[in-house]
């Protein structure tokens, strides 16, 4: 690759518009890239659920293209911080994992952005590491040796931290512990560069204040936008319903996109897909956002199931939805006699938790036989509901059966 080439591919990832912070600079790190050096680079994301999420894949995306630009790149998994859990926005304590939890977590991961991350290539593949292999062996001394270069205040300065202590809630001393792990694991790494949400910031900067300590070396710091409606400026997010998962099968992935705002077109598309600006720009000014939308839609299922897929997934949407017509192949799922239509919901996967399941039945997003579901509890019998159609969302559908 000459300079010049070299010189636009850089300033294409540049001038994108998915990166929201550089620190210490932008013209720093944009010299860094120019100047010919293999540079190393990590993001890295806890093993603390089932799937990974468009946001995750637009910064791993991001991270392939650093690779394409021959840099070393590492997905960083923290099976081992994935045990105790990331503090960051959370008002409350988060669950710990069990190693059992994390491996299941791991293997499903590894699966879903094998289309998005090149691991076979011969000569720079796209790494996996784990932080287990480092943190898993530092003992008790190291570990107080790495906690002197942070006091109290600067933990306390965090405002989730600060929110729980106006709260009264409690704030336990291994959530302190959790900048200092992933600060370590740059230092473990010996990297140049990390990426990180713009969420993550403090705990990267934590790392780059070890990597000046400990390694006498700087480590840059670069923020990826987190994806959200232009309009509105809501986050895509699982707690509001929006947030899309990789784990979807191409027709529920194509029904997901589709369920987002008019605001979400653009981001998603800069953020999610491979489609040039100049493309983008001439989709949103479509008359249509729905049309827009469609081809957003098949673009990112293409990515993730392939061409045949996203064709099929179209197809089954215009179908379902477009057409008001049932699809042909519906599952069928047993209820059990007196079961709450909340614990069927989410058995039948289209909730991730109660609280999801009754936040579509109050916004009006699900219905049985065409007849939407009034808010409160309903318990499901067989002379009432047997063979009857539940439908979640848009084009969720599900045949409720008792057994006989």
């Amino acid at each position: 690759m000459d300079k010049k080439e070299l010189e636009k591919n850089v300033d294409d990832i540049l001038e994108r518009g998915m990166l929201a912070e550089f620190l210490p600079t932008k013209e720093e790190f944009r010299n860094k890239l120019l100047s010919g050096k293999k540079l190393k680079f990590y993001m890295g994301f806890d093993a603390t659920a089932k799937s990974l999420h468009l946001g995750h894949a637009q910064g791993l995306m991001i991270l392939e293209d650093f690779r394409r630009l021959g840099h070393e790149v590492i997905f960083l998994i923290g099976d081992f911080t994935g045990m105790i859990g990331d503090p960051s926005d959370k008002t409350s304590t988060r669950i710990r994992q069990t190693p059992e939890d994390v491996a299941e977590n791991i293997k499903n991961w590894k699966e879903q952005i094998k289309n998005i991350a090149s691991f076979d290539d011969k000569e720079n593949p796209f790494q996996i590491k784990y932080n287990s292999e480092w943190l898993g062996k530092l003992n008790f001394a190291q570990v107080l040796e790495l906690a002197s270069n942070f006091t109290v205040q600067q933990m306390l300065e965090r405002d989730m931290f600060d929110k729980r202590m106006k709260e009264g809630r409690p704030i336990y001393v291994h959530e302190f512990m959790y900048p200092l792990m992933q600060g370590y694991d740059s230092v473990a790494m010996d990297v140049d560069v990390e990426l990180c949400g713009t969420d993550q910031i403090f705990n990267a900067l934590a790392g780059r204040t070890l990597m000046q300590k400990l390694k006498n070396k700087d480590k840059l710091v670069i923020a990826t936008k987190l994806i959200a409606d232009e309009k509105t400026g809501i986050l895509m997010s699982k707690s509001n319903g929006t947030g899309v998962f990789l784990n979807l099968d191409a027709n529920n992935l194509f029904g997901a996109i589709m369920a987002q705002s008019d605001g979400m077109i653009k981001p998603l598309a800069v953020g999610c897909t491979r489609i040039s600006l100049s493309e983008i720009e001439e989709m949103i000014k479509l008359e249509n956002p729905r049309d827009a939308k469609v081809r957003l839609a098949w673009e990112i299922v293409k990515i993730y199931h392939g061409e045949e897929k996203a064709k099929e997934a179209q197809e089954y949407f215009v179908n379902t939805f477009s057409k008001k017509e049932l699809p042909e192949d519906i599952a069928e799922l047993t209820g059990g006699e007196g079961e709450s239509l909340i614990d069927f919901i989410m058995k039948a996967g289209f909730a991730t938790s109660k609280s999801d399941a009754r936040r579509k039945i109050e916004q009006g997003g699900v219905s049985i036989d065409g007849e939407k579901i009034p808010v409160g509890e309903l318990v499901l019998t067989k002379d009432k509901f047997n063979g009857k159609i539940l439908k979640v969302g848009k084009i969720n559908f599900v045949k409720i059966v008792f057994e006989s």
